[in-house]
């Protein structure tokens, strides 16, 4: 059999949005950006906020997100606060991708698909904010068996995504 790359116009994905929500804790590389906005798009996630200062889109983040910033929404917020898991009555899985004494890997996420996920990304050298940790309901880790305890936050999200999109996907 002779195989044949696929372009964009002739795959055979059905466009699907989940409801899933991104919260972009302090992001501030711009392929870090770009790349966040590309996945969201791939994964079919409904909306990106960005926690902290606004960035002016640059060559950079545009050439990354391959115009996926033009189709994604997404907000700035200012600060925890403005957080809209937090402004509503509304119920939600709030996790975090986050290394922590409590974490779970992320292969073993338990969330209900029932209702949105908001997942929360930290910051590239940072992490998610202790202040943000205490308000979701659990945490996840990519299990890694090298010396590093970090990946990149693109490659992270992508893992993560993959998984929760996995349970969407089952309902």
């Amino acid at each position: 059999m002779e195989h044949q790359q696929l372009e964009h116009h002739n795959t055979a994905f059905t466009p699907k949005q989940h409801p899933i929500v991104l919260v972009c804790d302090q992001l501030t590389g711009a392929a870090n950006i770009g790349s966040v906005f590309r996945l969201a798009d791939a994964f079919g996630v409904q909306k990106i906020y960005f926690l902290g200062s606004a960035f002016e889109f640059n060559r950079r983040i545009e050439k990354t997100s391959r115009s996926t910033h033009k189709r994604v929404q997404f907000e700035f917020i200012d600060n925890n606060d403005e957080l809209p898991f937090l402004n509503t009555p509304l119920k939600c899985n709030c996790i975090a991708l986050e290394i922590t004494n409590t974490s779970i890997p992320i292969q073993e996420l338990g969330i209900q698909t029932d209702l949105p996920t908001y997942l929360i990304l930290g910051n590239e050298n940072f992490g998610v904010s202790e202040a943000l940790l205490n308000l979701v309901d659990q945490s996840y880790h990519i299990t890694m068996f090298g010396k590093n305890s970090s990946m990149n936050i693109a490659q992270a999200t992508a893992i993560a995504l993959y998984e929760i999109t996995n349970l969407y996907q089952k309902i």
